[in-house]
């Protein structure tokens, strides 16, 4: 069953492929698939982030609306402070992580789940990204903030999908190769398990958070870089588009499994969705029922596989008794 889930995302990413090929003749082609990792390159980046949060067996609900908070943020800096864009895209990155870091403070300090955690910190950040942004929207950035969402490196290459490779060459290192990557995945698979064996288990969650809050402020900056201009309702919506990728790419609901290459694929599946529903001419609405469906058809799948786990673990346990 686990080897199953590990490849069946990548014959569906195929099969949507083909699909979609068949019914649009504009949907295989070098400008369309590289309008895709263009597209989708925001919410790989923030994903990498929520990456870290689920694989530690919490949730973040609140990245919609840090995004937000962080891209009208640094925008104002810009254009109503007149700072420049370096100065203003640290603060940014700092403020963002700060609002990662706060978020595993309160679910330590009140020893409350992440979902309930975030749950209300999403509605703080609403707030304070509408009163920052004083409920207008900022135009006209400069290029060099444009040049996160729209610029290219030597003519060729999106320099979004340049930030998107190196977020998840870094996540990977760090979650494949550290020690501290080893004590996440013990984490989510057991916490007391963890907590015995030595590991910080309230300094990983707040780390995590922390890591979760950096990737999220820079896939804010590639966001509001590409439409360039900033809203305080642009943002909402990608935590559960990155929440849906990741299960549906191996990302275990409940903490201690995943891998980049799966959440990349479970990203792109949606993005293919996304974009081959559109060529053939369905509309939006359509396309948050169907991405309805395919979270819901994801957890219950990682539910099934856990149950299935445990079943065998149990059914192992019982012949070496015997």
């Amino acid at each position: 069953m686990k080897q199953l889930k590990r490849y069946a995302i990548i014959f569906i990413l195929f099969g949507l492929i083909i699909f979609f090929s068949i019914l649009s003749p504009y949907f295989f082609t070098q400008q369309n698939l590289t309008n895709i990792f263009v597209q989708q390159s925001y919410v790989i980046i923030a994903a990498v982030g929520l990456s870290f949060v689920m694989i530690s067996g919490g949730m973040d609900l609140s990245i919609g609306y840090q995004i937000s908070t962080v891209g009208v943020t640094t925008a104002a800096l810009v254009k109503w402070a007149g700072l420049p864009f370096p100065i203003s895209f640290v603060i940014g990155i700092t403020m963002g992580t700060a609002l990662g870091a706060f978020n595993g403070w309160i679910s330590v300090r009140l020893k409350v789940h992440t979902l309930i955690v975030t749950l209300g910190t999403m509605t703080i950040f609403q707030g304070l990204s509408y009163i920052i942004s004083r409920q207008s929207v900022i135009l006209n950035l400069p290029p060099a903030f444009k040049f996160f969402g729209q610029g290219y490196l030597f003519g060729f290459l999106p320099f979004s999908v340049v930030l998107m490779v190196l977020s998840i060459a870094i996540a990977s290192f760090i979650l494949n190769f550290t020690r501290f990557g080893r004590r996440i995945y013990g984490v989510g698979s057991n916490v007391e398990t963890a907590r015995l064996s030595g590991v910080n288990v309230n300094a990983v969650k707040m780390i995590v958070f922390s890591i979760c809050g950096f990737f999220v402020a820079l896939s804010s900056i590639v966001l509001f870089g590409r439409s360039g201009s900033a809203s305080s309702s642009t943002g909402p919506g990608v935590e559960f588009t990155a929440m849906t990728s990741a299960i549906l790419g191996g990302i275990s609901f409940t903490g201690g499994e995943g891998k980049m290459w799966g959440l990349v694929t479970g990203v792109l599946i949606l993005g293919v969705l996304s974009n081959g529903m559109q060529l053939v001419g369905l509309n939006t609405y359509v396309q948050y029922i169907v991405k309805g469906f395919v979270l819901l058809l994801a957890v219950a799948f990682d539910l099934l596989q856990k149950q299935g786990l445990i079943k065998v673990s149990v059914r192992t346990a019982e012949k070496k008794a015997v």
